[in-house]
């Protein structure tokens, strides 16, 4: 075959895929998903923990890490970093209540106490034994700094990418603008607004992200608007980490994006006064999702640190 075949053959092969990705979205978002899932060597599970459905995804093998995603995430938003970790660790990511796949409840709270304390049990359950890594992500990252302040004896290391849960972090335009009208790019109206909310979370967009998915996410968090308002007035109310601990003696990887607009990266500086024990990474060129930004340097950033504990 000539190379003109080739090319030719290549782009007819392109144009069905993408005119795939938009006329069947939520198949095209279901076997995009589950490629990034096998690449990484993660499985889907599900875990009822108390009254909530958690989905959970699981992968590797070795010490184990828990990563938590933030505010309007899910546990897909790990997936790529996580295929440089799988081959040394086992990585658990689940859906929090309330975002992903989990379960919806209109009379549940949804305060960073509340899901420190069903973070807690899904480990319980699960059978963790031992310390655990925990990781988080924005309000994941405040979820899991609570969590080692409350039980240190259970956890090895922290790390926390562009965390929220400090004076600092909330200190901007953004979360002004958000007291002040009750409007932030996290809480999407409609569908369409993704990809604002893409934008506004992202300096470097992440590579390769089909139409199909993004559809999807739109479409979940238009479908959530009522409750995430919710969820986002009761975790604005969580007591700061600052004003709950003097200190959080465990060892911590603080990472930032130095062009994040969703938190301040002074945040950065404020949780290493609070964590004797903490370096920070201040990511040149990335916003507020360094994990999804630059998955490989994000994880490999993260590998060195173990490999110093």
């Amino acid at each position: 075959m000539s190379r003109l075949s080739l090319l030719v053959a290549a782009g007819a092969v392109l144009l069905a895929l993408l005119a795939f990705d938009h006329l069947a979205p939520r198949t095209a978002a279901r076997i995009a998903t589950g490629f990034e899932r096998m690449r990484a060597g993660l499985r889907a599970h599900r875990l009822q923990v108390g009254a909530a459905s958690m989905p959970y995804l699981d992968g590797g093998r070795g010490a184990p890490i828990v990563l938590v995603h933030g505010f309007g995430g899910d546990k897909d938003n790990f997936t790529r970093a996580a295929r440089f970790l799988t081959p040394s660790y086992r990585v658990l990511i689940p859906d929090l209540p309330g975002f992903g796949e989990a379960s919806r409840d209109s009379g549940a709270g949804y305060a960073i106490a509340d899901q420190v304390a069903r973070l807690h049990a899904f480990l319980q359950q699960l059978g963790i034994v031992g310390r655990v890594h925990l990781g988080g992500n924005s309000m994941g990252g405040f979820i899991v700094a609570e969590y080692a302040a409350r039980y240190p004896a259970q956890v090895a290391s922290l790390w926390l990418l562009d965390a929220a849960g400090t004076a600092a972090a909330y200190d901007n335009a953004l979360f002004r603008h958000y007291r002040h009208s009750g409007a932030m790019p996290l809480l999407l109206r409609c569908a369409d607004d993704f990809d604002a909310m893409l934008r506004a979370c992202t300096f470097r967009p992440p590579a390769l992200l089909p139409h199909s998915v993004k559809w999807q996410l739109g479409q979940r968090g238009a479908a959530d608007f009522a409750l995430h308002t919710r969820i986002m007035a009761e975790m604005a109310a969580s007591p700061l980490l600052e004003q709950q601990f003097s200190t959080i003696a465990t060892p911590a990887l603080i990472v930032w994006g130095d062009q994040d607009s969703i938190l301040n990266p002074s945040g950065a500086a404020a949780l290493h006064a609070l964590m004797p024990n903490s370096e920070v990474v201040m990511m040149a060129n990335l916003g507020h999702l360094p994990m999804l930004e630059a998955p490989r340097a994000s994880a490999e950033r993260y590998l060195a640190f173990l490999r110093r504990l």
